[in-house]
């Protein structure tokens, strides 16, 4: 609010006329004692004396609103300093202070209609918390519940409250799957049994610092239907691609026997080594398929050791050339040799089939925050961003001879070591995948 500019009285304007009233009344006093007394100097002393016991009266009088005033104020500023904003001052003259109360109950309007505001939001924010399906759980530093919905509630306690009980004590009595998961540290899938059927949830837990203290939020989703959803639209694809890859095969197998056949009864042998080396090569295809498919459901656990990298990317040259950019790390990574080594090869030759110079594909390892980091880079053609969101998906392919399981079984083994994959373009055109893997 802008300050008044007309008003009756200003706060100098009423101390100069109470000084003004104060020496006018002195003069009176020193005349009258002067023509009572005929003396000067007793008049002058008698004038000085009244002056000051009106001066002190008059300031009496005067400043004892304007110290209510301040006391008024302070207690007010007290107030919002509790989050106490229902409480304004009342001062009736047109001045200064006058135009500090009306700022002051101003401002006391904004904070309480800003608190009605925010008070809104926190209700609106906790309405859309507490019936969200999520599981939702804040702990403070020593691991008491600060904060649980509904959800969380049913999934911990029965549909119980939560706040102020230790978050371990609840998980003592939790499902293994659930307490394992918690245990873990990191983000990951369990299933166990809830509520009578078997469910599957993803468990995403996160620090922070709140009111300079660190605290810990689990987040529990449920995934059963999405996963069952997922689950049906994938099988529908992988039969969608067996399909076409059987009727590719079998058609020109059953068009040739066929053939053959025919070649048989007119009695045209020679004709018929054509036709046996063409199903020859379709079976053979068609096997090659069936195994590759084979293989990604059947991926065996990783077996990690500790391997030193020298004599690994050595052996991994003898496959398809590289160039090694940098030196590898002297502390030797802990993973499966054989699993990682069929991913690297799987890379380099995706690398090498992209139209990129053979002296571009290159292969960098490097230690990145206690993670073994793996780079393979190449200057082919690079992927479009709809290739780059896919590639990673089972039976994705841009090839036309392609099964879409080459990178897709590179992030299951990385994931079944405890890594993960990456892709992007690079800058200047080509690939660079990275594969992270635990140290």
């Amino acid at each position: 609010m802008a300050p008044r500019t007309r008003r009756r009285f200003s706060l100098q304007g009423k101390l100069a006329l109470r000084s003004a009233g104060v020496t006018l009344l002195a003069v009176a006093t020193a005349l009258v004692a002067e023509a009572w007394l005929d003396d000067a100097l007793l008049a002058g002393l008698l004038a000085v004396v009244a002056g000051c016991v009106l001066t002190v009266v008059v300031v009496h009088w005067w400043a004892g609103p304007v110290l209510a005033l301040f006391r008024s104020l302070s207690g007010a500023v007290a107030s919002f300093r509790d989050n106490d904003f229902s409480t304004s001052v009342h001062y009736p003259h047109d001045d200064e202070l006058g135009d500090l109360v009306a700022e002051h109950n101003a401002l006391g309007k904004v904070l309480r209609e800003e608190r009605q505001n925010l008070f809104q939001r926190e209700l609106l924010l906790d309405t859309v918390v507490q019936n969200t399906p999520v599981a939702l759980v804040l702990t403070e530093p020593r691991g008491h519940v600060v904060y649980a919905n509904l959800a969380a509630r049913q999934l911990f306690n029965e549909g119980r409250r939560l706040d102020g009980v230790e978050f371990a004590a609840r998980l003592s009595t939790a499902p293994l799957a659930l307490r394992e998961a918690v245990a873990s540290g990191e983000d990951r899938l369990f299933g166990f049994e809830f509520e009578g059927a078997e469910e599957t949830f993803h468990l995403a837990r996160r620090e922070f610092r709140l009111n300079g203290r660190q605290h810990v939020l689990y987040l529990f989703k449920r995934l059963t239907q999405e996963l069952s959803r997922q689950e049906v639209q994938t099988w529908k694809k992988v039969i969608r691609v067996i399909s076409h890859e059987l009727n590719n095969s079998l058609a020109p197998i059953s068009s040739l026997a066929h053939t053959g056949a025919e070649l048989v009864r007119r009695g045209e042998h020679a004709r018929l080594e054509r036709a046996f080396t063409a199903i020859e090569e379709r079976a053979r295809h068609l096997d090659a398929f069936i195994r590759g498919y084979a293989r990604f459901a059947k991926l065996p656990t990783p077996q990690p050791e500790t391997v030193p990298w020298e004599p690994f990317l050595q052996r991994l040259g003898a496959h398809y050339p590289f160039q090694l950019e940098g030196t590898p790390p002297a502390r030797p990574g802990r993973f499966d040799p054989a699993q990682l080594e069929q991913v690297l090869i799987n890379l380099l030759k995706n690398a090498h089939e992209s139209g990129s110079p053979a002296t571009e594909v290159r292969i960098a390892v490097h230690e990145v925050h206690g993670r073994m980091r793996i780079d393979v880079m190449d200057r082919g053609e690079g992927m479009s961003e709809a290739v780059l969101a896919n590639a990673l998906l089972p039976f994705y392919s841009t090839k036309r001879s392609g099964s879409g399981l080459g990178l897709a079984l590179a992030r299951e083994i990385l994931e079944a070591h405890g890594g993960r994959i990456a892709l992007a373009n690079r800058e200047g055109g080509g690939l660079l995948v990275s594969l992270l893997l635990p140290a």
